[in-house]
């Protein structure tokens, strides 16, 4: 008789047709895709170095400087996920022996600290409570008396559903002391305000399939003149060989020369991802992100729900919302997937278990979706024996989306 193993090689495994469920994605991320982005993906193979292929990345480095609002010449899609892109970032920017300045106010802060760390670099903190944006006057202290190499701020906390305001103030008190800043704009590129150069951003890196509403695969990053530099004139190679910038210079630069084979559809999906941006306008598209996260929150609010994030840095394109007592929030998420095919997340880090994450991005951020959302979530609190009114959140979300 043959052993297990002979049998599982001489028998193909029967498995059946795709057929994952239609969710609506309201978490914090993936987003809905455009069916657009969707059909960019389906189009003809290319090679990497094909002629059309090279118009196709000319396009995607376009796009990204337009949604960035950076004239930066370094601004890619690099391959792989957002946290490829923070890799990149970090693992290029911090040389060993560097110190980089980090914030401990979110699950996002703490990841750059150990991929700064993994790079060889030393980490010194500027603290702020989970739930709050970093202090102007604290992280100038933290400056003065760590005097680093690099100072990294995540400038919409996914963790947190905070927005970093004053990020003007805290660029210039870096560059006072000569550190470079990088930027982690996963969760605001494409949905909440964010200009890169006007803001004196050295590194900002991305996630596509947030606001940009695009699968993950390409995931954008932009570096200044200065930054560049920097990472051209290392005294040793980056860790990584395949997130290594100066390498990836030659393919993403003039020359264009073989590095890598890059994701050849997910760069199609990053490329008609940013044409619908440049389609609606980046500014109109922040609008349409505060408004209708706007009345998913005259929803939670109307229906006695707490945000975790006051208004002064509330993110709207994800919500924070805490949850209420008497109630278990992997039940509630777990019970407006099987009911309503609708995705919202639980909380990271410190916040496990405190708040539930609604994510209102991009192809996502719909009057319809908000509705649902809003609709989905009193009705399960209630039926979980929550002190909620669900009737008058929905009737809150109403009139605000009928005022847009």
């Amino acid at each position: 008789m043959a052993s297990s193993e002979e049998q599982t090689l001489e028998t193909a495994p029967d498995v059946g047709e795709l057929t994952p469920p239609n969710r609506t994605l309201m978490g914090p991320g993936p987003s809905d895709v455009n069916p657009r982005v969707l059909r960019a993906m389906s189009t003809p193979l290319v090679g990497h170095l094909d002629p059309s292929f090279i118009e196709i990345m000319n396009d995607v480095q376009d796009l990204l400087r337009y949604t960035f609002r950076t004239d930066n010449q370094w601004t890619i899609p690099v391959s792989g996920t957002g946290s490829a892109s923070m890799e990149a970032a970090i693992g290029n920017v911090v040389e060993p022996g560097d110190t980089m300045l980090v914030p401990t106010n979110g699950y996002f802060g703490g990841r750059m600290a150990s991929m700064a760390e993994r790079a060889g670099g030393t980490v010194v903190t500027v603290d702020a409570p989970w739930g709050e944006p970093l202090d102007p006057d604290d992280v100038a202290n933290a400056l003065a008396e760590h005097d680093p190499d690099v100072f990294g701020f995540i400038h919409a906390e996914t963790s947190t559903g905070v927005v970093q305001p004053d990020v003007p103030e805290l660029t210039a008190a870096a560059h006072d002391h000569d550190a470079l800043v990088i930027a982690d704009t996963v969760t605001s590129l494409g949905g909440v305000e964010l200009r890169v150069d006007e803001w004196g951003i050295d590194v900002a890196y991305s996630g596509p399939q947030k606001c940009l509403s695009c699968p993950p695969g390409a995931s954008p990053l932009t570096l200044s003149d200065d930054a560049m530099e920097k990472v051209l004139g290392r005294d040793t190679d980056p860790r990584s060989w395949y997130l290594d910038l100066s390498l990836l210079e030659g393919y993403w630069g003039s020359d264009r020369s073989y590095h890598h084979t890059a994701p050849i559809t997910n760069v199609y999906a990053i490329r008609e991802a940013l044409r619908l941006v440049a389609e609606e306008g980046i500014e109109a598209r922040w609008e349409r992100h505060r408004e209708l996260a706007g009345a998913l929150k005259a929803g939670m609010e109307g229906m006695g729900l707490e945000m975790n994030a006051p208004e002064a840095y509330w993110l709207p394109s994800l919500n924070a919302v805490r949850v209420p007592d008497g109630v278990d929030d992997g039940d509630i998420c777990a019970d407006l997937l099987e009911r309503y095919d609708l995705e919202i997340a639980s909380g990271l880090g410190d916040l496990t278990g405190e708040i539930f994450r609604i994510g209102c991005m991009g192809h996502s951020a719909r009057p319809e979706n908000v509705l649902l959302v809003v609709t989905a979530l009193g009705d399960s609190l209630e039926v979980h024996g929550a002190d909620v009114d669900p009737d008058a959140g929905v009737a809150a979300c109403r009139r605000a989306l009928r005022s847009l």
